[in-house]
């Protein structure tokens, strides 16, 4: 216990006591300025009947559907055609990789230019084929599909190092046995390498749903959730009603739900997982 104590008292200082905390904070009409009043589920009633946080939500979740399963699937698609031990597949792991250390600003300033409808790479492609040139970050339909494809590319090389190490850990002797039994290419795939990999790729779901949940900075410096609410993501909505409007109560009682949908999820994945490892 002694050897335990000293990260336990952080880990109750950090995370333990704060949790806790915000869900009392929740239940109160407050402010920064130290402000409170406790007024029960009051704050959980208004976020019910509140359309920008419903819409937020709503955002957010089609913004997981979005990202999540392109990011697991094309960084396992990366992972299987880099996973060779070749001076070229070690280089394109490193420039696919290059993007995940670039901070947000740096990520939307170029994918600003990408999307920009004057001057813009794509608006330069579409007028060398004819076509008009399409506002991407002021139209409703497509300004949040933008964001997606801007998180897939700057968040791409996280699963594709989680796939390459479990690829490298898949024991040589299945993939002889699968070549004696002349499995073709997608047989072993279906039959070898994604059963031996099923964990990771749990893992990886996991860990993209919690970190695309918690959609700011991409959605912030693009479009400020615009255009009429349609990119607006729960933390900008917690961001803009804390520290805009002051009601910090009122953006602690939408976090909380935002942890319980993270909560939810990761715990469903989890479950699925087991139930797939047991099977």
């Amino acid at each position: 216990m002694l050897y335990v104590a000293p990260f336990l008292c952080l880990y109750a200082a950090l995370l333990v006591y704060p949790l806790f905390a915000g869900f009392w904070l929740s239940l109160h009409k407050a402010d920064l300025f130290g402000g409170r009043r406790f007024v029960g589920f009051e704050n959980f009633t208004r976020l019910s009947n509140d359309q920008v946080f419903l819409g937020a939500v709503g955002n957010t979740f089609y913004f997981i559907v979005l990202t999540v399963p392109a990011l697991a699937i094309i960084g396992l698609g990366l992972a299987l055609a880099l996973n060779r031990q070749t001076r070229t597949a070690a280089v394109l792991r490193g420039v696919f990789f290059s993007s995940s250390v670039l901070s947000v600003t740096i990520v939307t300033l170029l994918w600003k230019v990408v999307f920009a409808p004057e001057g813009g790479f794509l608006a330069n492609l579409l007028e060398a084929f004819g076509r008009p040139p399409i506002a991407f970050l002021s139209s409703a339909e497509l300004a949040l599909p933008a964001i997606a494809i801007t998180t897939i590319w700057w968040c791409i090389g996280l699963p594709m190092m989680l796939f390459l190490a479990a690829l490298q850990q898949v024991p040589r002797e299945l993939y002889e046995a699968a070549a004696l039994d002349n499995a073709g290419r997608w047989k072993t795939l279906w039959h070898v390498t994604l059963p031996s990999i099923r964990r990771t790729f749990a893992l990886v779901l996991i860990i993209e749903v919690v970190l695309q949940f918690q959609l700011f900075g991409q959605a912030y410096l693009m479009t400020q959730g615009g255009p009429n609410n349609a990119s607006r993501p729960m933390v900008l909505f917690l961001f803009e009603v804390g520290f805009t409007r002051w009601d910090v109560g009122y953006a602690v009682a939408a976090g909380q739900i935002l942890f319980g949908f993270i909560a939810i999820a990761a715990f469903a994945q989890y479950l699925v997982a087991r139930r797939k490892e047991a099977f």
